[in-house]
């Protein structure tokens, strides 16, 4: 696909989504996706076509993260992507809220070197790609209560997920999870839903957007939270 024609396809499907690109961020999610398609050659990076690159792949790699990043805060704050495989929807985020402080952790170490030549390419600050578990991530001491956000998308949403998510964040952050519309929300004792937003009108995915739980003060399960363990 030339530059032209995917800019174009790009700005329609964004359109009709209601996103506002500039001519930078246009520009960038240009790269990205020339990067993901010519990656994707060696390593499996995506289930998506990306060399039609049609409406549901444009929209899934794209334009869903865009019109995400829209119930983002537009200001610094420190955000974790578990399990970022090829970069989406972290990156098209990135993107449009460049003040985020981004770690995207990826356990797969080939993908793990993806992201950060993704990083480089794009000139993207505040960019930490960390090659290990989620769950191992989150159980670092300095990093246990960092999070103002924590976003996931194509992870299965078990306990496992959730717990690494609470020790990540803070009494205030948000978890935005990615996923397909209709699906039954998924039940957390650690993480409330307050918000279901679609992304696409006509579209089969949605956000939604949950908040934590106060921890466990008292018993086993509330120590191994605040402790990582």
């Amino acid at each position: 696909m030339s530059a032209g024609r995917f800019r174009e396809r790009l700005l329609d499907r964004a359109g009709l989504a209601h996103v506002t690109l500039t001519i930078p961020a246009i520009e960038r999610l240009e790269t990205y996706y020339f990067l993901l398609s010519r990656w994707h050659k060696k390593i499996n990076l995506t289930g998506l076509p990306l060399d039609s690159l049609d409406d549901r792949a444009l929209d899934r790699v794209l334009v869903e993260p865009l019109v995400a990043a829209m119930y983002m805060r537009d200001s610094a704050f420190d955000w974790f992507d578990l399990g970022s495989g090829g970069g989406t929807p972290a990156i098209p985020m990135k993107i449009v809220r460049p003040s985020a402080r981004l770690t995207l952790v990826e356990a797969r170490s080939r993908k793990a070197s993806f992201l950060r030549e993704v990083a480089r390419e794009l000139t993207l600050s505040d960019v930490l790609v960390i090659a290990d578990r989620f769950e191992t991530t989150a159980g670092r001491p300095e990093l246990v209560g960092s999070a103002d956000l924590v976003t996931v998308r194509a992870v299965r949403t078990d306990a496992a997920l959730f717990g690494a998510a609470r020790r990540l964040a803070r009494a205030d952050a948000e978890l935005h999870l990615f996923a397909t519309k209709g699906a039954p929300a998924p039940a957390s004792e650690l993480f409330g839903l307050t918000r279901t937003v679609e992304l696409i009108p006509g579209g089969q995915s949605e956000l939604l957007i949950l908040t934590p739980k106060p921890l466990v003060s008292r018993g086993t399960q509330g120590r191994n939270l605040t402790k990582g363990a």
